[in-house]
């Protein structure tokens, strides 16, 4: 079939034109990427913790004499550098009846309380269970993804310095990690905060996402891989492609029901002290109630006397 070079013009111009629609309708298409894939695969480092003077002078005693987890807040202020806002929390606590215990941005990770003691940043349940810490919002993909990355190694460091395992409380309503969102939404406080929800939605970036991030700087902090030889605990990497379900113990004891949404990418390693054997299948505790069928791994450090 013989086509005329107007009709060739006219073809050109429609795909052209459903290009653009694509790109438009899709703009993700373009950063195909996980945050978390660029952060790994671009070995970036989070930055050293640095304590800074703080002002809030208010003593906060957590309720079991330590932290029972961390709340991912965010600052709701384009533009504003973590200096930034300790310069103003600073100053302005007294007035806005807020503090936490730390910001990161891109470029910074700040401690400005002591984290042996509570602060005012997500309402009473909270203030007497969690350490704090606050994202700073960025302008670009790459500087979000070393921000994410600096919270995410604080939430881990403090995970580990008061012994807890990471867990995501979102969608549950417990665990050791919780956004302030689900704060508000499992303990309502003040003003019903959303942070960082919807600005992590501006990245495609979500909590569980974050909770991997978290549990990837935790398994470093703690060894990982099979050097770690004085470490109690054995490794696991996830062979099931792309993803392996996650399951959690119910309320018996003795039976198992699959976490829905919730899932272990191909590759990622994890640490695990316990197995479970539920109807013939043994499975691996990769989290505080969270578990994958041995099936879906492989076994990359086996666990002492097991």
């Amino acid at each position: 079939m013989v086509c005329s070079n107007k009709l060739k013009l006219t073809a050109a111009a429609v795909l052209a034109w459903l290009a653009m629609l694509l790109a438009f309708v899709c703009p993700q298409s373009a950063q195909a990427q996980t945050i978390n894939e660029y952060i790994q695969q671009n070995n970036i480092q989070p930055k050293q913790i640095q304590r800074v003077n703080g002002t809030f002078n208010v003593k906060i005693d957590y309720r079991i004499g330590k932290p029972e987890g961390v709340v991912i807040h965010e600052t709701a202020t384009p533009g504003a550098t973590a200096w930034n806002e300790v310069t103003y929390f600073n100053r302005e606590w007294p007035n806005i009846q807020s503090y936490v215990h730390a910001f990161a941005d891109a470029n910074n990770i700040l401690q400005i309380h002591d984290t042996d003691y509570g602060v005012w940043g997500a309402g009473p349940w909270a203030n007497s269970r969690m350490v704090q810490i606050e994202l700073c919002q960025e302008n670009t993909w790459d500087a979000f993804a070393r921000s994410v990355n600096n919270q995410a190694y604080f939430t881990a460091v403090m995970l580990k310095k008061y012994g807890l395992t990471p867990s995501l409380a979102d969608g549950k309503g417990y665990g050791t990690i919780w956004s302030h969102y689900a704060i508000n939404q499992y303990h309502p406080s003040a003003g019903g905060h959303v942070d960082p929800i919807t600005y992590f939605n501006k990245w495609g970036y979500t909590m569980w996402q974050f909770y991997q991030l978290v549990q990837y700087h935790y398994n470093q902090l703690n060894g990982g891989g099979n050097n770690d030889a004085n470490n109690p605990d054995g490794v696991i990497t996830i062979s099931s492609n792309p993803v392996a379900a996650i399951y959690a113990r119910n309320d018996d004891g003795s039976s198992m029901h699959q976490v829905i949404g919730r899932f272990l990418p191909i590759n990622s390693a994890w640490r695990t002290a316990q197995t479970f054997t539920y109807e013939g299948q043994t499975l691996y505790q990769v989290s505080t109630n969270e578990w994958v069928k041995a099936a879906d791994c492989v076994v990359t450090k086996p666990i002492p006397n097991k």
